[in-house]
């Protein structure tokens, strides 16, 4: 039974080499380690009390899942590049386009910003804070709202503020803390050095994709734009 065992291991190795049946070099070297391993315990066995033949059956069923596990992960992770990619393109379609980006910060450079606050119950007295960079915080008041989504728009002239980068939090009557939605241009759809998409969005800066909340379409000028750039190429 040994002897067939390793005539076996040896003729598919010789099928390997000459390309019947290519293996991943991570099998192969499991492959080989599992085969030393093997020798190695046969040779070494009691010849009085000689292995049962039922562990060699087992250990080499633990291989094959070994390597069918080794197989599903690489095709987990192939699926997963493909993926990544069919959403690259997807959301690069989208650029141009008007979005809505949960955000927490927002960028002002002298022109307006709109956006939306989202309350699960009434609040009688709302207010937008931001909050600059020297920690001076400026009051936008919203109003009493009732629950839902309501828009906004921030106008940083009106406001006084200057260019920079201000956090946002809205103060309410109810003590609930809503989350807050910008509307900005999404500018560019790129993948990171570490595999992950990222979005580039007017008025935000870099987000995740599930940071987006909505699309609204791109706006006339964009298509106008793209229009006349369309019939340039024509």
């Amino acid at each position: 039974m040994e002897t067939n065992l390793f005539t076996n291991t040896a003729s598919g190795a010789a099928s390997t080499a000459n390309g019947a049946t290519p293996l991943a070099n991570g099998t192969s070297e499991s492959q080989e380690m599992f085969t030393k391993l093997l020798v190695a315990q046969i040779q070494n066995q009691d010849p009085l009390s000689p292995s049962d033949p039922s562990q060699f059956v087992q250990q080499l069923t633990q291989l094959s899942q070994t390597e069918a596990l080794q197989n599903l992960a690489s095709l987990t992770s192939n699926n997963t590049s493909v993926l990544q990619s069919m959403q690259v393109l997807s959301l690069g379609a989208q650029v141009g386009s008007d979005v809505m980006v949960a955000a927490s910060d927002v960028k002002l450079d002298g022109a307006k910003v709109g956006g939306a606050v989202t309350l699960s119950s009434n609040s009688s007295k709302t207010t937008l804070v931001l909050t600059g960079a020297d920690g001076v915080n400026h009051e936008l008041a919203l109003g009493p709202l009732s629950a839902g989504s309501t828009p906004f728009s921030i106008d940083p002239t009106a406001m006084g503020l200057p260019a920079g980068t201000y956090k946002m939090k809205v103060v309410t009557s109810s003590g609930e803390e809503p989350p807050v939605d910008l509307t900005g241009r999404l500018n560019s759809v790129r993948l990171s050095s570490t595999g992950s998409i990222v979005l580039n969005v007017a008025n935000v800066g870099e987000v995740a994709p599930s940071a987006i909340t909505g699309f609204n379409g791109k706006s006339n000028s964009t298509a106008v734009a793209a229009a006349g750039a369309a019939n340039k190429t024509l």
